[in-house]
């Protein structure tokens, strides 16, 4: 890396890089300590050769343009693979089966630029189909009559030219369209699609511009919606809309741009991913419920959330409460938090579950609570590690 001079800096989650002080612009290194303090941690060191900047990255992977001149990319400990995977389960895509193709790419740059070549293609397809269309209700002052007259209004103004009717109109100009364009904005904006994608964009944007109106949506609107025989193929769009608009980040300042970041909260991921697979693998005498909320007292204010709650169908007992955890070292209170998961559903079995095995294993016990470190790894085949969970819980 040249010391002067530094347009990307590459970090790996959970790494720790240094650089020269003088490599980096004392600007840059305020944008990221303001802005970016939950996924990289950044601390000025001394050391023999000079003042350095050291760069950890925490659980997350993606890329942060802190200006069009200087960004920063995570990479991720996972293979490029196994993210599709996980990516698969944790948005509901693996049942749509339309990612298979894209597997083989190395960096996350191509995981980016596939996903959203892909949305781009499919919006296109579904324009050249024809955007879903529904009737939506209007009020409107008209020179004729339309639907149902507002004979109060006409009442109240005798004189008035023209005439307030309530009718339904048919329009695109639904939420259902809305949420791709504003995808496919917040995409072009990130500035990481390649050259080859970025036209694909592109054109999908413009085969939707002038036909639904831009306006801002979140990953939580994509969820929950309503799909019928005509906007069936929608649900699979909206999936992947979900993953992006997760994913990309608000936008800060840099002079003239604003540029909007794109990163991956890994926690988060492997906490909804482990809990997908578990739903569609689980022997079906078994169910498994996440984020399941257990209030503390009468107090509703007073809660916390269980990763996951896995009962007996029959009987609606809860078998394990699982905890699961994006790192690699033990601590006393995961323990102690699991022991009191436990204890609030009055299981007997708590699992505490790690992307891959812990130095020491832990098969403890806590007011007559059984409590174990388990493995869903990512360093293999998805399908053979959460078998092997399976098998280590008795439930293969």
């Amino acid at each position: 890396m040249n010391a002067n001079r530094v347009s990307t800096i590459e970090l790996r989650e959970y790494e720790t890089q240094r650089f020269p002080r003088n490599a980096i612009p004392e600007f840059i290194i305020k944008v990221l300590q303001q802005n970016y303090t939950s996924q990289i941690k950044v601390t000025l060191h001394n050391s023999q050769s000079g003042d350095e900047w050291q760069f950890k990255a925490k659980g997350w992977v993606g890329y942060i343009a802190v200006t069009p001149e200087f960004a920063v990319k995570i990479n991720p400990k996972v293979a490029i693979a196994n993210l599709f995977g996980m990516l698969e389960y944790a948005y509901d895509l693996n049942s749509f089966r339309f990612l298979q193709g894209l597997i083989p790419c190395n960096t996350l740059e191509d995981f980016f630029d596939r996903l959203a070549s892909l949305l781009a293609q499919l919006i296109r397809d579904r324009t050249r189909k024809g955007l879903y269309r529904a009737y939506l209700p209007q009020t409107r002052q008209l020179g004729y009559v339309r639907g149902r007259l507002d004979t109060r209004h006409a009442i109240r103004k005798p004189w008035a030219v023209k005439l307030t009717c309530h009718y339904d109109e048919q329009t695109s100009d639904l939420e259902d369209n809305q949420i791709l364009a504003w995808t496919l904005h917040c995409i072009a904006r990130t500035g990481l699609c390649s050259d080859r994608t970025r036209p694909f964009i592109l054109s999908a944007y413009r085969a939707l511009n002038g036909w639904v109106t831009l306006r801002p949506f979140t990953a939580k609107d994509c969820c929950d919606r309503t799909y019928n025989r005509l906007n069936h193929d929608y649900q699979r769009l909206h999936a992947l809309c979900r993953f992006f608009l997760e994913n990309i980040g608000p936008a800060h300042d840099s002079g003239n741009a604003s540029i909007l970041p794109f990163l991956v909260d890994m926690a988060k991921l492997y906490e909804r991913f482990v809990a997908a697979w578990l739903k569609v693998h689980l022997p079906s005498k078994y169910s498994v419920k996440a984020q399941e909320r257990i209030e503390i007292g009468k107090d509703k204010n007073l809660y916390f959330n269980l990763d996951l709650v896995l009962y007996d169908r029959a009987t609606r007992q809860a078998i394990y409460v699982l905890d699961t955890k994006y790192k690699t070292d033990f601590q006393v209170s995961d323990f102690h938090q699991a022991s009191s998961y436990a204890l609030s559903k009055n299981c007997q079995q708590a699992i505490l579950i790690y992307p891959q095995p812990l130095p020491i294993p832990r098969d403890e016990y806590n007011n007559n609570i059984r409590i174990r470190s388990l493995t869903f790894s990512l360093d293999r085949n998805l399908q053979k590690a959460g078998d092997l969970l399976l098998e280590s819980l008795g439930l293969s």
